[in-house]
């Protein structure tokens, strides 16, 4: 089982997101998504989105939240558990990312982005700023054939 980090930094109306585009073999590839990776053997949630963050942006979160847990069941990789967090404080200058290009974008105009189907479910629970959920995302392929949030199906 995988254990990862997702943080969206968050500046006003504004998230910072990486256009995933420079990684070969990437099952993100040419997505938006925020910025994270994968935990390290004795790594927690929280020491994982630090380093990520710092390693994909050269900023040093100071003020974060975990916000959710999703799972990933998927056809073409491993079970994954992904901590999800926001942010909207940290220090530093921000650094060309080897993964893709960093952009920050209105949250308003993430709809017109190329986003996963589930990313688009678990960015609008952060925006209604509801307590800690559970999101279970299952995919074929690229397609989202089922979510469930809190462990009750939801209707796609």
């Amino acid at each position: 089982m995988l254990n990862s980090t997702l943080c969206y930094l968050e500046r006003g109306d504004e998230y910072l997101m990486l256009h995933r585009t420079k990684k070969k073999n990437d099952l993100n590839r040419d997505k938006w998504i925020g910025v994270g990776g994968k935990c390290e053997e004795g790594e927690s949630p929280e020491d994982c989105v630090l380093r990520e963050t710092r390693e994909e942006t050269g900023l040093t979160l100071t003020d974060w939240r975990y916000r959710a847990l999703v799972t990933f069941v998927s056809d073409r990789a491993p079970t994954e558990y992904m901590h999800l967090f926001t942010a909207s404080g940290w220090t530093g200058t921000p650094v060309p990312c080897e993964e893709g290009e960093l952009a920050w974008i209105k949250k308003a105009a993430l709809p017109e982005l190329s986003l996963w189907e589930g990313d688009r479910i678990f960015l609008r629970l952060l925006e209604e700023d509801g307590p800690f959920f559970s999101l279970k995302l299952e995919y074929r392929g690229e397609k989202l054939v089922s979510a469930a949030l809190n462990g009750c199906k939801m209707v796609l």
